[in-house]
């Protein structure tokens, strides 16, 4: 009797477990199909330069790595910050023989499968106007706006940095004759 109900048993429940189990041939549904084409830029090791020590206490820099996992370039368009008055994406150029920090116009490329790294000396977010002075492990709130209609808030760490002379306001690169 005990073989005849398990038996029964299995025959019912069997194939609605095999049913359950799908044939994996359905499509994902729209959100996920959504997130699998914008899977967003990532943003690591951010930081931003303390204003303890600097010479022009009203403004700083933030830093961070952005790596972008999608298959089409995504621009870092805008930032803004509690802690500033402005807050604008900046880049060092060369203008009239001199390096020069300037606003970055368009934004800054995270290029597709790719990355794009803010550091000292290169692009960057300037945050100027500063409401308060920051100390090393103060926490700074940023939020980060991509083209692509993401955007990041973050909690920044601040840190301690010694080379703004070099990196803020380098001298002239020597030309050699040849």
């Amino acid at each position: 009797m005990k073989t005849k109900l398990l038996m029964a048993f299995i025959a019912v429940a069997l194939p609605l477990l095999v049913s359950s189990c799908g044939s994996g041939e359905k499509t994902a549904g729209p959100a996920v199909q959504d997130a699998a084409k914008t899977t967003g830029v990532l943003v690591e090791d951010a930081w931003v330069r303390a204003t303890a020590g600097a010479k022009d206490t009203s403004m700083t820099a933030a830093f961070m790595s952005l790596t972008n996992p999608g298959s089409a370039d995504v621009k870092l368009t805008s930032a803004t910050s509690p802690v500033a008055g402005i807050v604008q994406l900046h880049e060092m150029a060369m203008k009239d023989g001199k390096m020069v920090m300037q606003e970055k116009a368009g934004g800054i490329t995270v290029p597709a499968g790719s990355h794009a790294h803010l550091a000292p000396s290169g692009d960057h977010v300037m945050l100027m106007g500063l409401k308060q002075a920051l100390r090393p492990g103060d926490e700074v709130p940023l939020t980060l706006k991509f083209s692509d209609g993401s955007s990041h808030d973050l909690t920044v760490p601040v840190k301690a940095f010694t080379e703004e002379e070099e990196h803020y306001h380098p001298t002239p690169t020597p030309t050699s004759t040849p």
